[in-house]
């Protein structure tokens, strides 16, 4: 057998970009740890990053893995394997058709801050140097189109000026719009790094909920959904009451003061606080800590971005620190954080609707002729492309008629879901490439074209701090899958042999590193000048930031510290912005505020994470969370069915009461789509997950949607009949199952479908209805987890009268039974202690008719676990609260303790925020007789 070999590249989920050694045995990927010489992460991995090789299984490559182009001949039928040469041809013959009956702005690319730099730059040249068309995005324009146009509005470029390493230098760290501790969980943890050593350090939080990171804050600004302008406004108006402000930066560096100055004397503390919510006392602490602490970081993410004011949330939090010289120092400046993996490469080669290569602007004549000639062309196009929204809402006008989709899915992602698929059902063809055959926009595709992912890749990246990182293949590509820059090719070369015959060609690209070599000369004498760089020196010194110009001996950790910015006067510019209501504020027809966020261990739209019932664990079912307030407004219990609507459509979801959020406010996670989440739609509208209820509307300047904040309302949903089926199945077996489930979910009024267990493979259907369905479909759930009348075992109890039915599997394990699967429907009162006596693999055969009582009463033994909170050793609350009762001293050492203890946190550490909330909020009991609760099967010893 092959000995296991090692291979260095970049972990493909958040914009923190953590150095990862892949593990391989042969072809086969077999572990994953940090990089302990990168230096984002040094070493570290989140719960995300830590359980990648478990994505790479032989399993998810069967079942969840595009192996093969698949054409699907008419839109309804299953796809049928092809191959290569004919899906390259046929796809270059219908484009170079639509684009010649139609012209080439009839055709769109939609791409991902996934893809590598190389694969951005081959599809921007493709769209723009080739087809003569700029419509071309990314779905970075729903997550960082508005830090870049308030950068640019301010600084005069798209350049974070900061770095990692001033997390350490800062004396106040000022999070607005972001939740680290789940989102860039190594990124908090290097804050957290700061704050044990630098115990002075002052956190600051802005965010309508009450998060893991504003849990850890010296200071809580809990703010109403979108008034972060007023906030800033108002933080403005302190510093200039106090003298709080650095006259001599502002004289000497900046320009339009004065206006801004004139705007914000309307934001005194008394109207800030009735626009925010935030009370005078905190707005004035906040000031003083945000100018005169010393030195003030701010990191800023989706809270600020997502939104119809985007540009200007982000131009009014940088003018704060142009107002007191926060910025050009170590320590100090305006961070975004990137959401994406390579969202700043697609930058950087302009892989957007409205930039060219090495940040030009494409309304600037000058930069298209620079583009132009880099390319050998005589031009390129001027008219404006199509941004996300615009493409896809013009595809389901009739406007464009090719869709070609890459390393997304935007049947999950994008707001207004009924618009995107009406825009995928009119298209004349869509093309999706992708990785995952899973996602629900493969289901609209013409042609399926299988790429390469994580582990088989091969190029390069730029996290959230300018550094560029490899990214390298540790295994070949699995069955037919192509990398995204070479199946671009391909179909660029057939093209050109269609639109330009006999001219020289665009896209002669032996390797990923020609294309990055060309790359690298679009940026020199620009902001982002990486001249100095190369594979080889990459592979020599390791990841770099940039800028690099040609000679430097290594890139620029801090932008503007000689105080010129990248504006033609070299003096920045104060954004005098308006404080604008939400796109969508609250009425007395929909009264609540619906927020979005991330979970901690997911990721987007679940398509590589969803594969692994363990980072279910945390979060396990969709659900919307709710103060307990409103609650008890609307009569609900936990586990209540809550219908959520907007003016776009309608969800059904579980409540969960939580004092995370306020009264009069609802929060869901983003990441549930119809792969996983469904039921019945109502006439026009479509059961697609929480992007049903997104609205549309998108910010003017950065033109990104308002994707965080819906007005809806709430009611209890009248769903009496409900089922919970759940089997323990090997991988592969789960996963297939976990697929033909999702067929199923359309057939009830609510259903979800989630895969669960820690050291197993478990699957979870959860549906509800008015009254029983028809025993066909029952018998047809019976059947998928293997209960149907073939298994002569299975325990059975039935009552049609009341719509009762329950079936369970048992299986032999030497002298055990163990629960191997069970259908609970009509009354479900039994699932938690029958469900953990499937999830924790007990003995079962000393239950017996228990198993099919209605109402039998748990044993104690098999009472439920309780949430999860650690991830890598499947540690739950109650053993946690457990230990914690007999921990004694300081917070810090209840802490140590409990770690010693349970060793929960010691790994990735993603759970040590919560970890540090439940210290403080359990109080030491006193000792009692006996020892401490032994863990559940899965758990640490």
């Amino acid at each position: 057998m092959a000995q296991p070999h090692s291979t260095r590249s970049t972990c493909p989920y958040c914009g923190v970009g953590c150095g990862v050694i892949i593990e391989r045995d042969g072809a086969q990927i077999t572990g994953v740890r940090g990089d302990p010489d990168h230096p984002a992460n040094f070493g570290r991995l989140c719960s995300k990053g830590s359980t990648l090789h478990l994505t790479a299984s032989p399993a998810v490559q069967q079942q969840a893995r595009l192996l093969q182009p698949m054409r699907r001949m008419q839109r309804g039928a299953a796809p049928v394997a092809s191959d290569w040469a004919t899906a390259t041809d046929d796809i270059a013959n219908r484009l170079a058709d639509i684009a010649t009956t139609h012209g080439p702005d009839a055709i769109g690319l939609y791409v991902s801050g996934q893809l590598l730099t190389e694969d951005y730059y081959v599809f921007n040249k493709l769209a723009k140097g080739l087809l003569g068309t700029n419509n071309i995005d990314t779905n970075s324009r729903l997550c960082m189109s508005s830090a870049v146009a308030g950068y640019k509005a301010t600084l005069g470029a798209d350049a974070p000026p900061a770095c990692y390493d001033d997390l350490a230098l800062a004396d106040t760290v000022f999070v607005a719009g972001a939740n680290p501790a789940w989102a860039h969980p190594i990124l908090f943890r290097r804050l957290e790094d700061a704050r044990q050593a630098r115990p002075g350090q002052k956190l600051i939080v802005v965010d309508p909920r009450r998060t893991d990171t504003a849990a850890a804050a010296d200071l809580h600004l809990q703010i109403l959904p979108g008034s972060d302008i007023a906030l800033f406004h108002g933080l403005l108006h302190l510093m200039l009451w106090e003298g709080w402000i650095d006259a001599r930066h502002i004289a000497e560096h900046t320009s339009g003061f004065d206006a801004l100055k004139a705007r914000v004397q309307a934001f005194t503390p008394q109207e800030t606080a009735r626009l925010t919510g935030v009370s005078e006392f905190d707005l004035a602490l906040a000031a003083r800590w945000f100018a005169t602490a010393g030195r003030t970081l701010s990191l800023y993410c989706q809270g600020l971005n997502q939104s119809s004011s985007g540009t200007a949330k982000n131009a009014a939090l940088i003018n704060l620190h142009l107002a007191t010289g926060q910025i050009g120092k170590p320590g100090a400046g305006p961070f975004s954080l990137t959401g994406q993996p390579n969202a700043m490469g697609g930058r950087e080669v302009g892989g957007l609707a409205n930039l060219l290569s090495a940040h030009r602007d494409l309304a600037n004549p000058q930069h298209r002729a620079e583009v132009a000639a880099l390319w050998g062309l005589s031009d390129v196009p001027a008219t404006p492309g199509k941004t996300a929204v615009e493409m896809f809402q013009a595809a389901a006008d009739g406007q464009i008629k090719a869709l070609w989709i890459a390393c997304t899915n935007p049947a999950q992602s994008m707001p207004d879901q009924t618009t995107v698929r009406r825009a995928l059902e009119r298209a004349e063809l869509v093309i999706v490439q992708e990785a995952f055959a899973t996602t629900a926009t493969a289901r609209h595709a013409d042609w399926l074209l299988p790429a390469t992912t994580w582990g088989e890749k091969d190029g390069t990246v730029t996290n959230s701090e300018r550094r560029i990182s490899r990214v390298r293949p540790a295994v070949p590509a699995p069955g037919q899958a192509r990398h995204d820059w070479l199946i671009a090719r391909d179909i660029a070369q057939a093209l050109e042999a269609q639109l330009r015959p006999g001219q020289p060609p665009l896209f002669d690209y032996p390797t990923p590193e020609h294309v990055w070599n060309e790359h690298r000369e679009s940026t020199r004498g620009r902001d982002l000048d990486i001249t100095g760089l190369s594979y080889a020196l990459l592979d020599t010194l390791g990841p770099q930031q940039w800028p690099m110009p040609e000679g430097a001996a290594q890139g620029r950790a801090r932008l503007y510290e000689d105080g010129r910015y990248a504006t033609p006067d070299g003096r920045a510019r104060f954004a005098d912005v308006a404080y604008l209501p939400l796109a969508e504020p609250r009425d007395a027809r929909y009264p609540v505020s619906l927020t979005t966020g991330r979970l901690r261990d997911q990721w987007h739209g679940m398509s590589r994470t969803g594969t692994l019932g363990r980072l279910f664990g945390h979060a396990p079912e969709p659900v919307v969370d709710l103060h307990p307030q409103d609650m008890a407004q609307l009569r609900l219990q936990a586990g209540d069915l809550v219908q959520i609507s907007s003016r776009r459509g309608t969800l059904l979801l579980p409540a969960q009461a939580t004092d995370s959020v306020a009264p009069g406010q609802a929060h869901v996670a983003m990441h549930w789509g119809d792969e996983v989440l469904g039921g019945r739609a109502l006439p026009g509208q479509v059961a697609a997950g929480i992007n049903a209820l997104t609205t549309g509307a998108f910010c003017p300047a950065s033109k990104q949607p308002e994707l965080k904040h819906t007005a809806v309302r709430l009611g209890k949903a009248d769903l009496p009949w409900r089922l919970v089926a759940a089997a323990w199945l090997d991988e592969a077996q789960a996963l297939q199952l976990r697929q033909q489930l999702v067929a199923l979910l359309p057939r009830f009024a609510f259903a979800s479908v989630v895969p669960f267990g820690h050291s197993g493979h478990g699957v979870q259907l959860r549906a509800a209805a008015e009254a029983a369905p028809p025993p066909e479909l029952l018998a047809e759930v019976e059947a998928l987890f293997g209960l149907g009348p073939e298994r002569q075992d299975a325990l059975r109890y039935e009552d049609r009268q009341r719509g009762q039915r329950r079936s369970m599997a048992l299986r032999r394990d030497g002298d055990d039974l163990r629960l191997q699967a069970f259908v609970l429907a009509g009354d479900t009162r039994a699932e938690a202690w029958v469900k953990a006596l499937l999830q924790e693999q007990l003995p079962a055969q000393s239950y017996g008719r228990l198993l099919l009582s209605p109402g039998a009463t748990p044993p104690v033994a098999l009472a439920p676990r309780g949430a999860q909170v650690c991830t890598c050793l499947n540690v739950s609350e109650p053993q946690i609260v457990q230990v914690l009762g007999r921990c004694a001293g300081t917070a810090e050492a209840r802490l140590a303790q409990l770690q010693g203890a349970l060793r929960c946190g010691t790994q990735c550490g993603s759970c040590v925020p919560q970890l540090k909330r439940l210290v403080a909020a359990t109080p030491v009991q006193a000792a009692a007789p006996g020892v401490v609760q032994a863990p559940m099967a899965g758990s640490p010893a």
